[in-house]
């Protein structure tokens, strides 16, 4: 790692950060490691970084079927998954901008459905 990213209370984080190389249009990273602290595998592990979530949507994902995806996200993090107290458990949600504009479609979609239903029904 280097010296910026030691400093850092959030080292993991950055280099997820810095190495998605793929130029993604969105990058969310929830770290989610408070919920498995108190996990028989991770007794004595003081990384405050080990389990996440990451959201990628990225061109370079066309035509790629999710687990070529994954192995994508998989090989740029080799290091950080294989280093002591590094991460532990990776989630990955991985689409391309099409998929990203589609299921935030279907979510505006189902607002709209789901307020409707709310309204009061004139008499």
């Amino acid at each position: 790692m280097s010296t910026m990213q030691s400093n850092s209370t959030t080292p993991l984080e950055d280099a997820i950060r810095a190495k998605a190389s793929f130029t993604p249009s969105t990058l969310e990273i929830f770290n989610d490691s408070h919920l498995h602290s108190h996990h028989k595998a991770m007794q004595g592990v003081t990384s405050k970084e080990t389990h996440f979530r990451l959201v990628i949507t990225s061109d370079v994902f066309k035509a790629k079927r999710s687990p070529a995806r994954h192995r994508m996200v998989y090989a740029l993090l080799r290091d950080e998954m294989a280093q002591e107290g590094g991460i532990h458990a990776l989630q990955l949600r991985t689409l391309t901008p099409e998929e990203e504009e589609k299921e935030k479609a279907k979510k505006v979609e189902a607002e709209g459905a789901t307020q409707a239903a709310s309204e009061p029904i004139a008499e």
